[in-house]
């Protein structure tokens, strides 16, 4: 007999209900996995000493806009309404503006500085300000797609195609789960939803063990994990223990690794029954911790073009918050992503809405982690797929610039702890924001050296798959050293 394969998102909507008390026979049993199969999450070693143990990768999908947030720009303001000189346009794309009347368009935030550091920082964001020391500014980021699909599958999985293994599925692969409870990757989603949607957390051409699962902030945290009523214990161990025989009779006969795969999910839901719960219950939290993050936080009134939807503010808050507890039991990546940042109009009431739902949750998550002494081992990534342009957006028949466009030539990502040097601005766009003019750094060059921080080697870690070794840097990527303490 042969069974169809069951892939993860499956499993956790069919075969996992069907567990039940089957997490208990699960941890009672020290060999669940047949003689000549592999754990697939099982801890392996890294190339080097890694600095830090976990990642949190927080996507601002969408598109942040630097010169209003990271990035100040005087002469921008200056130049004001001005229009670009011709030459600065030729072979330029871009997703709505219309080159013959595009102007520029001036940010109206102020730039304060802040800390020992003194890195500048947009009023908008008052708590990160206060972390300012803590932060790498990295203002010269570039990437090589304008629309956002493209884009995040680049930011995520290193190169804008389907069916590739995510930077944390890669993380997973390379060094497995110390946590044999939890997944090792996390994915906290909260807003409208991304463009990319669960491309962007998927395994690709690696084993299903290494995607990403979705965890919810509210309610169940996995849907259907949860064993159903009226079904009786001994019934579930039973179609536990048949339903692993099968697989291990198939292996036997086939030695594909996704069976190894569906067995090591079978077991991670069994045990999730009874510790995810635990993991998941923020509310468990002193009130301090969750005043802090301001999980209980009301969304303040926004008339919006791209509203993500009710309760961003305590969703986002609640995701931070979940991102330390989780890292904190041994995670080894946690995926934030929020949508969305994609201001093409309406741009300083929403970008003000936004900034404030993020400031006070980040701030409090890396001040949390510096206080238990887990920043220095917990690296913190805040990034985009790219960037807003500096001319306003000028769409046919709309009368006023009042949004910015897609802008890949430039832009800022955030790092924080994990072995970076804090307090440092790194990069230099020109006097417009328009291009990168010192110290450009590639999508690929923020995973190898995310990588490398925790202690991989991107030319090493490959996969090979459709006859030859894919990596998450493609043919491209260089080790920043120079961000690194």
């Amino acid at each position: 007999m042969t069974r169809a394969p069951l892939d993860r998102r499956d499993f956790l909507t069919s075969a996992a209900s069907g567990l039940g008390l089957a997490a208990l026979g699960s941890l009672l049993s020290p060999t669940a996995f047949a003689e000549g199969t592999r754990d697939p999450l099982a801890v392996r070693a890294p190339h080097h000493k890694p600095r830090a143990k976990s990642c949190i990768f927080i996507l601002m999908a969408g598109g942040m806009s630097q010169m209003d947030l990271f990035d100040p720009k005087p002469e921008l303001a200056a130049r004001d309404g001005q229009q670009l000189p011709a030459s600065l346009l030729d072979d330029v794309r871009f997703a709505f503006v219309q080159k013959d009347t595009a102007t520029l368009k001036g940010s109206p935030r102020r730039f304060l500085r802040h800390g020992q550091s003194g890195l500048e920082l947009s009023d908008l964001l008052p708590k990160l300000g206060s972390v300012a020391d803590e932060l790498l500014l990295v203002r010269s980021m570039h990437t090589d797609e304008f629309n956002h699909h493209p884009a995040q599958l680049l930011m995520q999985c290193g190169r804008s195609a389907f069916g590739l293994p995510s930077a944390g599925s890669w993380l997973l692969y390379a060094l497995g789960n110390e946590n044999q409870n939890l997944p090792g990757y996390v994915v906290l989603n909260s807003g409208r939803g991304s463009s990319g949607g669960s491309t962007l957390w998927k395994s690709g051409f690696l084993p299903s063990s290494y995607a990403g699962v979705p965890l919810r902030n509210t309610g169940e945290a996995v849907l259907d994990l949860a064993t159903p009523r009226g079904v009786p214990a001994s019934l579930q161990r039973r179609s536990f223990d048949v339903r692993g025989k099968l697989d291990r009779a198939q292996f036997e006969r086939v030695r594909d690794p996704e069976i190894e795969s569906r067995i090591a999910n079978y077991e991670l839901a069994a045990r999730m029954q009874l510790s995810a719960p635990e993991a998941l219950d923020w509310a468990s939290e002193p009130s301090a911790v969750k005043a802090a993050y301001g999980v209980n936080r009301k969304d303040p009134p926004l008339r919006a073009d791209r509203d993500g939807g009710p309760d961003q503010y305590r969703n986002f808050a609640r995701n931070c918050l979940l991102a330390r507890r989780l890292v904190e039991r041994g995670v080894r990546c946690v995926n934030l992503i929020h949508a969305s940042w994609d201001h093409h109009s309406n741009l300083e009431p929403e970008l003000a809405f936004n900034a404030r739902m993020a400031d006070q949750p980040i701030a409090a998550l890396i001040r949390d982690l510096r206080e238990r002494d887990l920043l220095d081992e917990t690296l913190i990534v805040i990034a985009s797929e790219f960037g807003r342009t500096p001319l306003g957006e000028n769409r046919k028949d709309e009368p006023a610039n009042t949004g910015r466009d897609h802008h890949p030539f430039a832009f800022t990502s955030v790092l924080a702890g994990g072995g970076c040097k804090p307090g440092m601005v790194f990069g230099e766009t020109d006097e417009l924001g328009w291009n990168v003019v010192r110290d450009p750094v590639h999508v690929n060059d923020l995973h190898a050296t995310v990588l490398h921080l925790m202690g991989l080697d991107h030319l090493r870690l490959t996969h090979r798959f459709d006859g030859r070794d894919f990596r998450l840097t493609d043919v491209g990527g260089r080790v920043m050293h120079e961000w690194i303490a």
